[in-house]
């Protein structure tokens, strides 16, 4: 971070673990959509979707069928019929919507927001889409992000190089992530970035920032105190 969070013309956020405390939501959503495959096939799920933070539920579904299911097929029981991936992007839309609907807020978020009445706010996520901005509205804040609300299918990748394209992200621009596939993407599209620890599932995140020299804060009420 270059600059006090107050002198950025665009804020960028991601969503799980960064606005919402919703990285648990999403980590129990995976396990219950690909129990089905047995109780091993869906704990390595769990592991590659938390050591895969950012990514796309997309990707990592067609990774846990492509990749995960063959290892194991054999220990599943019983052996019956098991979801594709539209049933598991489905059942896993559906154990996340309640979830995402009740978790908690960020704490600070309405007086960052305040603070920064010039800024454009956008939130750029892995969740999906469609399913972010309803929810955004339904709990009131999806005005805030006046820069607008984008997931996946795109990547943030994809997103961040539009955006900026379209002039919809201006510089200075900061990220606000709590993933390693967060402040990969800030950086190759040139935006400062700072972690947010709080609610982030990194392992041993304090030996990488350390190693990367990424700016770190406890989470967005710290960046207004």
């Amino acid at each position: 971070m270059n600059h006090p969070v107050t002198d950025y013309t665009t804020l960028v956020f991601d969503c799980d673990g960064v606005v919402l405390d919703s990285n648990k939501v999403k980590t129990a959503a995976f396990y219950q959509a690909t129990l089905p495959y047995g109780e091993a096939a869906a704990q390595s799920m769990v592991d590659y979707h938390v050591a895969n933070g950012g990514v796309s539920r997309y990707k990592k579904f067609a990774h846990f069928l492509e990749q995960i299911v063959p290892d194991y097929a054999e220990q599943r029981n019983p052996a019956g019929p098991v979801p594709g991936l539209g049933r598991l992007l489905q059942a896993y839309a559906g154990y996340v919507q309640d979830g995402l609907l009740s978790c908690e807020v960020a704490p600070g978020l309405k007086a960052l927001r305040e603070q920064t009445p010039n800024a454009r706010w956008l939130i750029v996520s892995g969740g999906d889409q469609a399913e972010l901005r309803d929810v955004f509205a339904q709990r009131g804040i999806a005005e805030w992000f006046d820069g607008g609300i984008f997931g996946s299918p795109d990547t943030k990748d994809e997103i961040l190089a539009r955006e900026l394209t379209s002039a919809n992200i201006q510089q200075p621009a900061l990220f606000l992530g709590d993933s390693k596939y967060d402040y990969q993407a800030a950086s190759a599209a040139g935006l400062d970035f700072v972690f947010l620890s709080g609610w982030s599932e990194v392992g041993n995140w304090q030996r990488w920032v350390a190693s990367e020299g990424i700016t770190v804060r406890q989470d967005i009420q710290a960046l207004t105190e």
